[in-house]
């Protein structure tokens, strides 16, 4: 647990998932009250609110919607500043570009990108007039070597990298740190039916997927006031990717 002083309201955006779960799991774990968000699965979001205790809460909002969006963020922000945004949320709607659709093409850039804008700007006055700040954007290796099938997924993660690094520069006066992590191949319902253990070995140095658990103990560090000097990276977290 955290020195007491330094308890922290953080909303986690697709905290429903593997990964985002995890990350929800290791904030509230260093005494942070954690918002979960979700869409689709409020349920989940719910359960594990649960499962975490009186540290954690569900909030369940459309990131695609801005009205909605907006509202959801202005009930949070009428309890205190959100002192850490962990950007997770993101959809797959993989094609070839050739075939891509408009609808597969906008809306995973819509999630990815357009949400993280949606959540972050009205946080960022709030947490300049406290004097700190961490605000963590979950990319993907894909935005960092490319993959076949993405452009759409690698377009919008890849931008996060761009908009994470001049946040960094606008905002890190105030105490406030932006920074991204690019996963690799990680354990979880989406890597499981996507790759086999032997596709695992070939394509990851280290032979094996990662852990969620891997994934949120780097995100925790950079939320914490240790990592208050690393400011605008891209971190990646791949077993040797790249």
């Amino acid at each position: 647990m955290t020195d007491p002083k330094k308890f922290r309201r953080a909303l986690v955006t697709g905290g429903s998932g593997d990964i985002g779960g995890a990350i929800c799991r290791a904030l509230a774990a260093q005494g942070h009250f954690v918002y979960i968000h979700a869409n689709a699965n409020a349920d989940r979001a719910r359960d594990l609110a649960y499962e975490i205790g009186g540290s954690a809460t569900a909030v369940t909002f459309d990131l695609t919607d801005s009205s909605a969006a907006r509202a959801a963020v202005d009930a949070i922000l009428a309890d205190g500043p959100i002192d850490i945004l962990v950007h997770n949320a993101g959809i797959h709607a993989d094609a070839p570009l050739a075939g891509m659709t408009d609808e597969q093409w906008f809306g995973v850039i819509d999630v990815s990108l357009h949400g993280f804008f949606r959540v972050a700007q009205p946080l960022l006055l709030p947490m300049a007039r406290g004097r700190f700040g961490r605000i963590v954007c979950v990319s993907s290796v894909a935005a960092v070597l490319g993959n076949r099938g993405q452009v759409n997924y690698a377009a919008a993660k890849s931008a996060l990298h761009g908009a994470a690094k001049s946040l960094a520069r606008e905002m890190g006066s105030r105490g406030i740190t932006t920074n991204v992590i690019a996963p690799g191949v990680i354990a979880g319902k989406m890597a499981d039916a996507a790759f086999d253990a032997e596709h695992i070995r070939q394509l990851v140095p280290a032979g094996r997927a990662g852990t969620p658990d891997e994934v949120a103990a780097l995100v925790a560090f950079l939320c914490s006031d240790a990592a208050g000097y690393i400011n605008g990276q891209v971190i990646g977290i791949n077993g040797g990717m790249g």
